[in-house]
């Protein structure tokens, strides 16, 4: 679909001599109205129709035949719209003039020979290089997926997330599947070096530039030229660095630190923030133009507590990884010990779990970790869910799995207790038994003055809803 005869002519003659049969059309509505009584296996698309607007008509050709590819055609101006395109369905996309008719060709047969494209690749397979582990969260598998297919493409790339949410492991997988992958892969954390060295750490410095550069050496944009720069937590880059790497993006140049002579760069830029950046640039801490530049696909990545399916994958992940070729020592977690890492919110994110992990396994000296080796955080975060009916737990009509949930609390506490007497802390047993009386009887004047509410204050009925006698009832609501 391109409203430029010539392109029509040229890919309907192109693919006839293939053996495809083809449709040319060149108008939205045409198109509209082919697609209600045709079904096709590929559908080349131009983002600039005369009457309809390209992305509006890629989701309606999505929602007729989902499993239709759509390779969308579009000039450079509108690069940004044809990654929009991927985001929600379309396959690739090519850029016109069409230079390389070989790869034009193998992108089509590519497309006309895949066979459920989304769902028939093991992305497991093809992400282990790059250390990356998910689950089942859809937005997360989505994320993976744009990464795999927009990798190829020589395109800057903005990854959002907060603080060890996996931007950099990404980062890497975008290298590793990039036609750039034997080249090198470059990170640079800008939040953790000053202004004076990031800007020569980038740019590199020519001898004599400073105090103690008694040698020309080569920056990160040099080094990392015809590969990757992962340049993560952009945003607390410097105005006046952000300015430079402007430069950098707009032209492919620079200059070392001190140095006279512009210089040539073919690194692709991959950046990072925890921050939102439309934000940044309103509190006018981050460059509006560079923004720009940067925001040609952005990628979101969600933080664990809204993928809390994913966290039994981290779990068996790390502990692979880090008890592995280790005699003895830890093996397993234990049942509940999953069920409360899985009920934490871990706002230190995947980093987070990691580190906790790789603790638990050079301290802990038995083969399963139990709730006791967890962090006091952990299980008084376990508590006050519990106390809060957040803990997800069904009560049957008989009760008894009420029972299973108190039984595990209360060997929780317990185990907290024993953990304290272990690291030879004292106890006062005495206020600990007072406070479980006081929390019994608490429990029972609760369910006392709720039974009355139920029965209109008839004492017997209320009893009989409790199975206690109606004069046990009066003590407990008079707190005998």
């Amino acid at each position: 679909m391109d409203d430029e005869k010539e392109i029509c002519t040229f890919f309907s003659y192109l693919l006839r001599n293939k053996g495809y049969e083809v449709t040319a059309i060149q108008s939205g509505r045409e198109a509209q109205e082919t697609i209600e009584r045709e079904k096709f296996h590929l559908a080349l698309l131009d983002l600039k129709l005369p009457d309809i607007e390209g992305l509006t008509l890629l989701k309606q050709i999505k929602s007729k035949a989902y499993g239709c590819q759509v390779i969308i055609m579009t000039g450079y101006s509108t690069v940004k719209s044809a990654i929009a395109a991927m985001q929600i369905g379309a396959l690739d996309y090519i850029e016109k003039p069409f230079d390389d008719l070989n790869e034009l060709e193998r992108l089509i047969d590519s497309a006309l020979n895949t066979v459920s494209h989304d769902q028939n690749i093991n992305l497991q397979e093809m992400v282990e290089e790059s250390g990356l582990v998910f689950g089942k969260n859809e937005q997360m598998l989505q994320v993976v997926d744009l990464a795999r297919r927009i990798a190829v493409k020589n395109v800057t790339v903005l990854i959002q997330g907060e603080t060890g949410t996996g931007k950099e492991v990404i980062a890497r997988l975008i290298h590793n599947f990039s036609k750039r992958a034997e080249k090198p892969f470059v990170p640079i954390n800008c939040a953790a070096i000053s202004e004076t060295l990031l800007e020569s750490e980038l740019f590199g410095y020519e001898k004599g530039a400073f105090t103690g550069a008694n040698k020309t050496r080569k920056g990160y944009f040099e080094i990392a030229s015809n590969g990757s720069l992962f340049l993560d937590e952009i945003s607390e880059a410097s105005l006046s660095t952000q300015a430079k790497l402007l430069r950098v993006l707009e032209s492919g140049e620079f200059m070392r630190v001190g140095g006279e002579t512009s210089l040539k760069t073919d690194s692709r830029i991959i950046a990072a923030t925890n921050v939102i950046l439309d934000e940044a640039v309103d509190n006018r801490i981050f460059r509006q133009d560079l923004f720009y530049r940067l925001d040609v696909l952005t990628m979101k990545i969600p933080p664990l507590r809204e993928r809390k399916e994913d966290i039994p994958c981290f779990l068996d992940y790390y502990l692979r990884r880090f008890a592995e070729g280790k005699d003895g020592g830890v093996q397993k977690l234990a049942a509940e010990t999953v069920e409360i890492l899985c009920e934490y919110n871990w706002p230190g994110n995947v980093r987070e779990l990691g580190n906790l992990i790789q603790r638990l396994v050079a301290v802990v000296d038995e083969p399963v970790i139990k709730p006791r080796h967890l962090p006091e955080k952990l299980l008084t975060c376990r508590l006050k869910t519990r106390a809060a009916g957040g803990g997800g737990d069904r009560i049957d009509e008989t009760g008894g799995e009420m029972f299973d949930v108190l039984g595990r609390d209360a060997n929780l506490l317990v185990e907290r207790l024993e953990h304290r007497l272990r690291e030879r802390k004292t106890l006062d047993l005495t206020g600990v038994l007072d406070n479980i009386n006081n929390l019994r009887n608490s429990v029972a004047k609760s369910l006392v003055k709720k039974a009355l509410a139920e029965t209109l204050g008839d004492r017997k009925a209320a009893a009989n809803l409790l199975g206690i006698s109606p004069r046990t009832l009066k003590y407990i609501y008079l707190g005998k």
